[in-house]
């Protein structure tokens, strides 16, 4: 690997729908406090990943599973200097849900127990689901991605707790989150957001962080990366998509999208274009990207 060592493909394929995919090497690499709607399966091969999750740092190395349920805050950073490698599935929850149904006796709805699982075996299952979809093998691809979901819930499988009950606080949260989704190229300030919701604005702040795990203003960054995603996937020019969500320019997107997604969003888009114009994306030859604010 030349310069940084940093190399990242993320990446959709079409014989496995509502997953998306992920080759990454990372050694400086920083991941903000963000959120999937999708599950994250990330098999780590070399290294070792940190990331916090539900209020504590936890660690995976080589030989092990970072698993996380949807729509948890998260980040991700480097636990070692040398950094970590990985590979990551991203199977949408309607995906586990049909393949615990079909394989396991998991009742509700499913999803992981712990953020870390030990199991090399796994471990080259993720790996294999990469390899068979790089190579077009939809068999193979298929196959791999419903036993290693199956494994993975029967190891480490539970129930998602349901939503908790309706409060004042997180009823305020909720009408806040509705106002960001409507208002999000525009979002009015935490004072008068408060103000509209009759409240207070650090009311406001501890409801919505009990609420989503984050305060308002790291929500709304977090959904205007997944907004983006949604019309860069549709085809919307990058520079067009930043400013239709509200960022200040493209270098903002850039930023920020590279800060969550793992990769540039030229370099997203340019994946879901066609297989002939797939390539290794290198973070340090748009480093310059990455540090722009």
């Amino acid at each position: 690997m030349a310069g940084s060592g940093e190399r990242a493909r993320h990446w959709r394929y079409a014989e496995l729908p509502g997953v998306d995919l992920l080759r990454a090497r990372y050694i400086r690499k920083t991941f903000i406090r963000h959120t999937h709607e999708n599950f994250v399966i990330a098999a780590i091969a070399d290294g070792v990943e940190v990331f916090h999750h539900r209020g504590s740092d936890v660690s995976a190395g080589a030989g092990a599973l970072a698993l996380v349920n949807p729509d948890t805050p998260h980040t991700g950073r480097a636990g070692v200097p040398e950094g970590w490698r990985y590979g990551a599935l991203y199977p949408s929850p309607d995906v586990v849900a049909a393949i615990a149904a079909e394989t396991t006796a998991l009742r509700g709805t499913p999803g992981f127990a712990s953020p870390v699982l030990d199991d090399p075996y796994t471990v080259r299952l993720v790996h294999q689901v990469l390899r068979a979809a790089d190579e077009g093998n939809a068999l193979a691809a298929d196959t791999l991605l419903r036993v290693t979901v199956t494994r993975l819930l029967r190891l480490n499988g539970g129930r998602l707790p349901q939503r908790r009950i309706r409060t004042a606080g997180a009823s305020i949260a909720a009408r806040a989150r509705a106002v960001l989704e409507e208002r999000m190229a525009e979002p009015p300030a935490l004072q008068r957001l408060a103000s509209d919701l009759g409240t207070s604005p650090f009311a406001l702040l501890r409801a919505f962080r009990d609420a989503y795990g984050m305060p308002p203003h790291t929500w709304l960054t977090d959904a205007r990366v997944r907004r983006a995603r949604l019309l860069l996937d549709a085809g919307t020019a990058p520079a067009e998509a930043a400013v239709a969500v509200g960022f200040t320019d493209q270098p903002h997107l850039n930023r920020h999208f590279t800060r969550i997604v793992g990769v540039p969003p030229g370099a997203y888009q340019r994946e879901r274009t066609g297989p002939e114009e797939r390539k290794v994306v290198q973070p340090d030859e748009r480093k310059n990207v990455q540090d722009a604010s």
